[in-house]
């Protein structure tokens, strides 16, 4: 029965699937005047919105925004480089800040925009004083042209997933 409700209603995620269900099951026993279409898109209304998530390909020097299965930007980046690279893996975004000041072993910036880190002291984040992307070159960080790394930063939400690889 489950798998049929969840087919009828276009739901395949078994989290959307079960809030379908309760949404229905809570709707069709405390209000005995329900019609099926009302059913129908109060159950719409309470699956799980699509999932987005953040794509970095280091062998492209390519960020893929993901919603669902939609690319909803695609962005060209400068990674590290070989003496300081990216490290790959699935992560997610775990603090936003719209300006930082970012040091490390050679290196001492202010202002540093649209930051999000997602693993240690690595980020995406705005680099203005860099002028070639598509060309490995950071001390590790995720570089982007501060225009796309503002883009980024409203659409990514913290937790969004962040996934690195070659």
């Amino acid at each position: 029965m489950k798998k049929i409700i969840c087919h009828a209603f276009g739901s395949n995620s078994a989290t959307a699937c079960a809030a379908l269900i309760l949404g229905l099951t809570t709707l069709l026993y405390s209000s005995p005047k329900i019609s099926t279409a009302e059913a129908h898109a109060v159950a719409k209304s309470n699956t799980v919105t699509p999932r987005r998530r953040i794509e970095i390909d280091l062998s492209d020097q390519v960020l893929r925004a993901w919603d669902e299965k939609t690319i909803v930007y695609m962005m060209p980046v400068s990674t590290g480089k070989r003496s300081t690279p990216t490290p790959t893996g699935k992560y997610r975004v775990q603090t936003k800040l719209r300006s930082t000041r970012m040091r490390g072993d050679g290196y001492d910036i202010a202002n540093v925009p649209y930051t999000m880190y997602y693993h240690e002291g690595y980020a995406i984040h705005g680099a203005p004083w860099r002028k070639n992307f598509n060309v490995p070159g950071s001390h590790g960080c995720v570089n982007l042209s501060v225009k796309h790394a503002r883009m980024l930063y409203q659409w990514a939400r913290v937790g969004t997933p962040v996934i690195v690889k070659r």
